[in-house]
């Protein structure tokens, strides 16, 4: 029978500081996922994930029972990402160049095979969908990030970002009308 976080964690405060590595291996994937998301860098998620399980191994102690490990580890790992993200991309370089043709309203779609046509229309969909997330506030991102691609509940993401729940719900509904914006070319006419 596998043991649950929580008597890992007693384990871990005993003395058997090598039960922590039973922590980490059991919830790096979810950490690396959000975090990847987060900094969009796969280098920067690995660094992310050791920082995110080195400060959850010092404050493990100021852990609290009452709540999910996974849940806590969660959000210093949404934190360390952000704090990279802002040391990487400070205020300065938020402006986006615009590279899309206002004039074009329509995304024409070849074959299914993967012609010289489809993977250039796939590198312009994957700029047009990163330049818009770049033009969301690390905030809005993140709260995007956490409720549309981590199913998070508004209280999850208000918690992580620590903000009130309203907060949270607007920062997601910003995020969601920017996207919208900043993908209208793709947007197809029928």
């Amino acid at each position: 029978m596998e043991e649950n976080d929580h008597s890992i964690i007693r384990a871990v405060l005993t003395g058997d500081k090598e039960a922590y590595g039973k922590l980490v291996v059991r919830h790096s994937p979810t950490v690396f996922r959000v975090a990847f998301r987060i900094t969009g860098d796969e280098a920067d998620a690995e660094e992310v994930v050791q920082e995110a399980f080195l400060r959850g191994y010092q404050k493990l102690e100021s852990f609290e029972s009452r709540s999910e490990f996974g849940t806590w580890i969660y959000r210093i790992a949404v934190n360390c990402a952000l704090n990279m993200k802002n040391k990487r991309q400070p205020a300065a370089n938020y402006q986006i160049a615009e590279d899309a043709d206002p004039t074009q309203h329509q995304v024409q779609v070849a074959d299914t095979a993967a012609d010289p046509e489809r993977l250039l229309l796939s590198q312009e969909i994957e700029a047009l969908q990163a330049r818009a997330m770049q033009r969301l506030t690390p905030t809005e991102r993140t709260a995007f990030i956490l409720r549309h691609m981590e199913a998070r509940s508004t209280e999850e993401i208000a918690a992580t970002l620590h903000i009130a729940p309203n907060s949270a719900k607007q920062a997601v509904f910003r995020a969601v009308q920017k996207l919208r914006r900043g993908l209208a070319p793709l947007r197809v006419n029928a």
